[in-house]
């Protein structure tokens, strides 16, 4: 069940997907640890974030749409209150989520950072839809992305960690993305994040997330998901993470036969907090029953 992503080995190619499971410690008692491949923190930016107004989470047909808005305690508070915990516990494998509304912004995150231990790589979020500066502004704006990339990769590799860029599915081109993020140097990407979109209560006549427009994820989204990851997999030479909709173990051997090396889960997480352990679960189970001796073997083996 081994898998490699950016030269950090992870027990199992399910990962646990930032904003959907806390900074870890909140999920201690209810997942092992040790049997899912990581999880990634929630985002961490330089200063504490409160996030936007509430309502903020709304359920959709076969998903769900979220307008959080980033809220964190803020990269230092997150290295002295939540990260001595982080490295007590066993088999924890962390991968911090950051962003920033500038470059700027994000290099000093990734560089608190690197002065603490217990971290194996970055996921940089270059794709929320729910902040009016960074995220999907960087996201959808290949310059804007490659230099954000590049800049980040350097400070990454100031602390010795290698870097994955987190891409937004909202864009003509998912390939150009990924090559650009590539091109910059980075040792990963991983996709996709959230779909911009709108529900409206129709007795209330107003939108049912006070951000108004909000991210949509879950089931909805995963056959698009899935596409795109095979796109951006036949486009570059770097490990690609896939998710979008994983809620079952044969929905993560989807896109790992799509070219992902490793998966994200995370709007399952919401309906059960061990969905995580339980795809994994599920996915060595399904591996014993299809002869498949090493998990690895399923990326890109789609049969055209």
């Amino acid at each position: 069940m081994r898998v490699v992503v950016a030269g950090v080995e992870l027990r199992s190619p399910v990962i646990a997907a930032s904003g959907t499971f806390g900074y870890g410690v909140e999920f201690e008692e209810i997942v092992s640890l040790d049997r899912i491949g990581a999880f990634v923190t929630k985002g961490l930016s330089r200063e504490p974030m409160a996030g936007n107004a509430c309502p903020r989470i709304v359920e959709t047909p076969a998903g769900m749409m979220n307008a959080i808005g980033l809220q964190n305690i803020g990269v230092r508070a997150f290295v002295a209150e939540k990260l001595p915990k982080l490295r007590s516990m066993k088999g924890a494998v962390v991968i911090a989520n950051v962003f920033g509304y500038t470059i700027e912004d994000c290099v000093e995150v990734i560089d608190v950072l690197n002065d603490a231990e217990g971290i194996a790589m970055y996921e940089l979020n270059a794709s929320c839809p729910n902040t009016s500066h960074g995220g999907m502004v960087f996201g959808t704006d290949p310059d804007a992305l490659y230099w954000l990339s590049q800049r980040c990769r350097i400070a990454a590799e100031r602390g010795g960690r290698p870097l994955m860029v987190k891409l937004s599915p909202n864009v003509t081109d998912i390939k150009l993305m990924a090559k650009v993020s590539a091109d910059a140097g980075v040792a990963a990407i991983s996709l996709v994040n959230t779909f911009v979109a709108l529900a409206i209560d129709v007795e209330t006549r107003k939108t049912r997330i006070a951000n108004f427009t909000g991210g949509l994820s879950g089931p909805a989204i995963r056959p698009i998901a899935v596409r795109m990851v095979h796109e951006a997999a036949q486009e570059v030479g770097i490990p690609v993470v896939g998710m979008g909709g994983i809620v079952r173990a044969e929905d993560a051997v989807e896109f790992m036969l799509a070219g992902a090396t490793a998966v994200e889960v995370g709007t399952a997480s919401f309906a059960d907090p061990r969905a995580v352990e339980n795809i994994a679960n599920g996915l060595r189970r399904w591996c014993g029953s299809h002869d498949v001796a090493k998990v690895s073997e399923l990326t890109g083996a789609l049969v055209r």
